[in-house]
């Protein structure tokens, strides 16, 4: 054994080279199939953007206005790709303006790789100039980090990094580099990551779970899936589609679930969560069999856990150990990759159709509709409202587009009535809810999806949060569509406020620039709607530009988003108006 460690030491001597530490993170990236990076430069990680400047043919680095937009534009793009996303910042500030796109990435599963610069090793610990522990700050909010403090370290490392961010539940990663590793040399050889001692990213599958939840679903008469991001992540639409067809079972989406089963699909029956649709709320609490499939249980979609589908039997489809009981038990639990479980249930399922229950959800949307639905999308008062505009957007965009939302009132109205025909549509911050994350990573979505329209919709409040990055889209002619729902208020707490605090509006009242001037500003073309005779031109005229483009809408100022589950109630407890 021993004979034979020395000598694949001995061969991979042969065919390294050597070269400094700086270059060896280039060559690690160009390895890893990284063609694209964001970030921003500063002294700590200067050595790796001198390297990068001798590598620009193989590798794009696109300057970010902020370290955060580098994290969300790598976000945008790994959601809209598949890939791992890779930001980089210095040492310090710049490593600590990564921690916000760290912790949304964490949340979401997002795969990301962040490099920051740190000062030489000698002096760790000293607080020399802009020297923070990055490695401290970030445990919580990354799936793995490591400060790598000699160049020897580098290839092994960087390939352990890539490989834990994709393989299994997707997250970010931190790698911190001394400037000391980045100037030292070393035999540089890449072997590529394909497996770490006790991590076992993907369960294996149990057939047992798998025909006792079949056994479960065959024999319910109010089966009920609801699906989130698991399905994108695992690659699972077709296997969740069949499985909705044959088994005849309705099938409700989280938001980050949006998309990965057509929109139009008449066994899709909406969204479920505090905004949600009416009947996925409400018929949650009337299941019998409750398939949650690449789903958390998340409070925002559960509302009260104490009533929360107490009379159904839970079939919890998740990769990741932690997440099953953790806030709601299951019945049985199926470990493994979406795509892999739900191909070895579907032959044991039965053919179904479950009419009378499906006709639950009609009922249901119905009043919703009555109610709700036709006063947000075809409005009779005069004040413009954000779901004709989405609506706009759909018919406009052939429900074709890429449609990126920040935080707040605009996102649960977009992801409501949003259409999308294929995967990978929807891009928002779910879990962490961070305001400022739509418009970089909208950028980063038009970079990996340059042949799809990529539209942001955002509000006036987290818009001005990273509005600096337009200097992107103006530097690199990034053509992405920008639409601003401006109400002048930071719109979801004033909602709160006015349903919950007897309408004392404290600090949500904005007054707003002029957001066309300083479009316009960065040569962007730039238009304002007021009036509804305006807005179907307005939007197909954005959508047809080949250009960047950017779209205020002025809404109404005191709209409010229903249906709502608030805050600790039951999913049954729901109100539409």
């Amino acid at each position: 054994m021993e004979t034979l460690k020395a000598q694949k030491k001995e061969e991979k001597k042969k065919t390294s080279m050597r070269i400094t530490g700086a270059e060896a993170i280039i060559h690690c990236l160009l390895e890893e199939g990284v063609n694209l990076i964001y970030g921003y430069p500063g002294g700590a990680i200067m050595p790796v953007y001198d390297e990068l400047y001798k590598f620009q043919d193989k590798l794009t680095h696109i300057l970010t206005r902020h370290e955060q937009g580098a994290t969300h534009a790598a976000q945008g793009f790994a959601r809209v790709t598949g890939k791992v996303g890779v930001a980089m910042a210095t040492s310090g500030p710049g490593a600590t303006n990564l921690v916000t796109g760290l912790a949304d990435a964490q949340i979401d599963s997002t795969p990301m790789v962040c490099i920051t610069g740190q000062v030489p090793r000698h002096l760790l610990g000293s607080d020399a100039f802009q020297e923070t522990d990055i490695v401290g700050i970030s445990t919580p909010v990354t799936k793995w980090n490591y400060q790598i403090t000699k160049a020897s370290e580098i290839p092994e490392i960087m390939a352990k990094a890539f490989y834990i961010a994709r393989s299994g539940r997707p997250g970010p990663v931190l790698i911190d580099i001394t400037k000391n590793a980045q100037f030292d040399e070393l035999d540089f050889a890449y072997e590529k990551c394909t497996g770490v001692r006790s991590y076992k990213p993907v369960p294996q599958p149990d057939m047992k779970a798998i025909e006792k939840a079949a056994e479960l679903i065959n024999k319910a008469k109010k089966p009920y899936i609801v699906f989130g991001q698991g399905v994108i992540l695992g690659e699972a639409e077709v296997q969740l589609k069949a499985l909705v067809e044959k088994a005849g079972i309705p099938a409700a989406w989280t938001i980050l679930g949006l998309s990965a089963l057509d929109t139009e699909h008449p066994m899709n029956v909406g969204m479920v969560g505090m905004h949600g649709n009416y009947g996925p709320n409400v018929l949650t609490n009337e299941c019998d069999v409750l398939l949650a499939i690449g789903m958390r249980f998340d409070d925002r979609v559960t509302g009260s856990l104490d009533t929360y589908a107490k009379q159904a039997k839970i079939i919890h489809f998740e990769i990741d150990p932690a997440e099953v009981n953790k806030n709601v038990n299951a019945d049985v639990a199926v470990m493994g990759n979406a795509k892999q479980t739900l191909e070895l249930l579907l032959p044991l399922v039965n053919e179904n159709e479950h009419k009378e229950w499906r006709a639950e959800f009609d009922k249901k949307y119905k009043i919703e509709f009555d109610t709700v639905i036709e006063k947000d999308i075809h409005p009779t008062k005069e004040g413009l409202t954000m779901g004709e505009v989405i609506e706009q957007i759909n018919l406009a965009s052939d429900q074709k587009a890429v449609i990126v939302t920040d935080v707040g009132q605009h996102q649960m109205i977009t992801c409501r009535y949003a259409k999308f025909r294929q995967s990978k549509s929807n891009i928002t911050s779910g879990g962490l809810g961070t305001m400022g994350f739509a418009l970089p990573a909208a950028i980063g979505a038009k970079m990996g999806a340059m042949d799809r329209e990529v539209v942001a919709v955002i509000g006036d409040g987290g818009y001005q949060m990273t509005i600096q990055e337009l200097g992107v889209i103006f530097q690199h002619n990034v053509p992405v569509k920008i639409v601003v729902l401006n109400n002048e208020h930071l719109g979801m707490v004033r909602q709160w406020q006015e349903l919950f605090f007897e309408s004392r509006y404290a600090s949500t009242v904005m007054t707003n620039p002029d957001f066309v001037k300083i479009a316009e500003g960065y040569h962007i073309k730039s238009r304002r709607v007021e009036k509804r005779e305006d807005l179907t031109e307005a939007v197909q005229e954005m959508m047809s530009s080949k250009d960047p483009y950017f779209l205020e809408v002025r809404v109404e100022k005191e709209d409010n988003v229903f249906p709502m589950i608030p805050s600790g109630a039951s999913v049954a407890d729901i109100r539409l108006k």
